[in-house]
């Protein structure tokens, strides 16, 4: 039994495949209570609400599961607007998402994409 659990945890530390994905929360107190719904491969994985504040702009950070390596969709769907990005697995295997307002007053999301993790304070 040991020895099974043993294993149990070394499959899943190591066969677990995951994008780390980190929302920047915004500093425009518009954007507070912004739902967004994130979607990989078209299939609904994460949901959720930004907060926004008056200072120095915090993240929040989801792990999305995925099956094997390669190619696959990140869609954000904010109100009426779905954004879509291609990312591959694993050379961009962690994720940083802000959320903007501009000008006109639309909704934009952006996207950096790296192999190794991001260095948030």
């Amino acid at each position: 039994m040991k020895k099974f659990l043993i294993l149990l945890i070394v499959l899943c530390t190591f066969g677990c495949k995951k994008y780390v994905v980190s929302f920047e929360q915004p500093t425009n107190m518009k954007l507070d209570n912004l739902k967004l719904e994130i979607l990989l491969d078209k299939k609904k994985v994460h949901e959720i609400n930004l907060k926004a504040t008056n200072a120095m702009p915090g993240y929040e950070t989801a792990e999305l599961s995925i099956s094997d390596e390669g190619k696959h969709q990140l869609q954000v769907k904010v109100k009426d607007t779905i954004f879509s990005y291609d990312i591959n697995y694993p050379e961009e295997k962690y994720i940083l998402l802000t959320t903007h307002l501009k000008a006109n007053g639309k909704i934009h999301i952006g996207i950096l994409k790296q192999q190794y993790n991001f260095r948030l304070r």
